[in-house]
C-alpha cells in the first residue's frame, strides 16, 4: 500500500516577475493550504490565515527581512531590530501599552473633516483638465499631508518628507540590497528630523499626536527619546508609504468596477468605510505578513519547524472563494467577514485607524467629483510583492 505525498506548489517570490495577483497563486490556493516558496511557506487560504495569524506558537517575522536579502549592518539595519514592527514580548507590550492613547479613534476621528478638505483641495487642482498623474498629484500629497496634520508641523514640508518615506519604503521591495545607500542616508535624515520634533513638543506642547507621544505616562513608565524617534520614524516610514500605495490600489480596483464606483458616489456617506475594506480586502498594499515559528510545532498535515519563515498572503486569503462569494470583486452591500491587510493578532497595525480614516474621507471625495476612470497603460508598478503600489498612475476622467 502505497502512501500519497501531500501535494503543495513552489512559489519563487524573490522573482521580480513574480506576481501575487496571478493564475501561479491562485493554482497554488486551489492545491493545497500552503505553497512553499525560497523563504519558508506561504499561507494562502482565509481559513488559515485567520488561525495562524493569532497563533501564540508564532512571533512577528519580519526581524530576518533584511538578512533575507543580504543586508546585515547599517542605518536600516539597526533602526529595523529596534522598531516596534519587529520586538516581541514585554518590549512589545510595553510600547504599544504607552503609545496606544496617542492612536486615539476619537481624537484621529475629528481630524476626519480636514481630511476631507484637503482631499477636495488637492482634487480642486486639476478636476478641470480631464487627466491627472494620480500619484504625483493626489495619493502622494494627500497622504504625506494628512501625516503633517497628525504631527503637527507644516504641511509645506510635505514633499520632503514624502521623498525620505518613499526611499525607505523601498526597504520593504526585494531590491533592497542594491537600494541599501539610499535607504540609510534617507532613514538617517527622517531620525534627525524626528528627534527635532520630540525636543520641540518636549519644550513647546501642542495638541498633536507628537505631544501627546511625548507626554505619554502609564504607571511612572514612559518613551525614551529613542523609542520616540522610532515610533515617529515607523508612523512617517509606515503611514505614509502604505496609504498612497493604497489609494492607488483603491483606483485600479474601482476603475475596473465602475458600477460600484458609481454606487459610492451616490451614497458616499453611507458606503466610504465598506468601499475602504473592500478595497483592502481585494488589493492590499501589503502582500503578506510575515511570521516566525517560536517553536516547532504541528498544523494540519504539516509539521513547522521552529525558525520556519511563514509569510501570511494577506492577497490570496482576502480573494478566496471558499470563504467570498465572487471574491475578487468589490460588493459595497456585501456582508463581508474581516479582511487581514493590517495583519492579526498582539502585532495587528497600530495605525490601521489612521489609515481607515483618512481613506474613508479621500474615496467619497473622489468618486462624488470624477467619473468614467480610465488607467493610462505607461503607469509604472512597484513589484507585485511584500508592498506594492504605482509608482505613477496616469488617468483620465469625467468631471461630474
Amino acid at each position: 500500500m502505497s502512501i500519497t505525498a501531500p501535494k503543495f506548489a513552489y512559489l519563487d517570490i524573490s522573482d521580480p516577475s513574480f506576481s501575487m495577483d496571478s493564475d501561479a497563486v491562485r493554482d497554488a490556493r486551489d492545491t493545497n493550504w500552503y505553497a512553499k516558496t525560497n523563504y519558508g511557506i506561504a499561507v494562502l487560504s482565509y481559513e488559515d490565515n485567520a488561525a495562524l495569524m493569532k497563533s501564540p506558537k508564532l512571533i512577528q517575522g519580519s526581524a530576518q527581512w533584511p538578512e533575507h536579502n543580504g543586508v546585515h549592518s547599517g542605518v536600516f539595519y539597526d533602526w529595523w531590530k529596534e522598531n516596534l514592527l519587529v520586538l516581541e514580548g514585554e518590549d512589545h507590550h510595553r510600547i504599544r501599552r504607552l503609545a496606544n492613547p496617542a492612536f486615539s479613534p476619537r481624537k484621529i476621528a475629528a481630524l476626519g473633516d480636514r481630511f476631507e478638505a484637503l482631499a477636495n483641495e488637492l482634487i480642486d487642482n486639476w478636476i478641470d483638465s480631464g487627466e491627472v498623474e494620480f500619484v504625483e498629484e493626489f495619493a502622494a500629497p494627500f497622504a504625506t499631508r494628512v501625516l503633517c496634520i497628525m504631527l503637527g508641523i507644516d504641511e509645506s514640508d510635505w514633499e520632503k518628507i514624502n521623498e525620505l518615506g518613499s526611499t525607505v519604503g523601498a526597504a520593504l521591495g526585494i531590491t533592497i540590497k542594491q537600494e541599501l545607500p539610499e535607504i540609510d542616508a534617507a532613514l538617517r535624515e527622517l531620525q534627525a528630523y524626528g528627534a527635532d520634533l520630540i525636543k520641540d513638543r518636549q519644550q513647546n506642547p501642542k495638541d498633536d499626536f507628537v505631544t501627546r507621544l511625548v507626554e505619554a505616562n502609564r504607571e511612572g513608565d514612559s518613551l525614551s527619546d529613542e523609542e520616540l524617534q522610532n515610533l515617529i520614524v515607523l508612523l512617517i516610514f509606515g503611514g505614509m508609504d502604505t496609504t498612497r500605495n493604497q489609494l492607488g490600489l483603491a483606483i485600479q480596483s474601482f476603475a475596473r468596477q465602475p458600477h460600484q464606483w458609481e454606487l459610492l458616489a451616490e451614497r458616499p456617506e453611507e458606503l466610504a468605510k465598506a468601499a475602504v475594506e473592500e478595497a483592502l480586502r481585494i488589493n492590499p498594499t501589503t502582500r503578506w505578513v510575515t511570521r516566525e515559528a517560536a517553536e516547532t510545532f504541528e498544523y494540519k498535515d504539516l509539521t513547522i519547524e521552529k525558525g520556519t519563515t511563514v509569510h501570511m498572503f494577506t492577497f490570496a486569503s482576502g480573494t478566496d472563494p471558499e470563504k467570498f462569494s465572487n471574491a475578487d470583486r468589490i460588493d459595497l452591500e456585501r456582508e463581508s467577514a474581516p479582511h487581514y491587510a493590517f495583519g492579526g493578532g498582539v502585532h495587528h497595525c497600530l495605525g490601521h485607524f489612521v489609515a481607515r480614516s483618512d481613506m474613508m474621507a479621500a474615496l467619497p471625495a473622489l468618486a462624488t467629483r470624477i467619473t468614467n476612470i480610465n488607467l493610462l497603460p505607461e503607469g509604472r508598478w512597484l513589484p507585485d510583492s511584500g508592498n506594492t503600489g504605482p509608482a505613477t498612475l496616469p488617468i483620465t476622467f469625467e468631471k461630474r
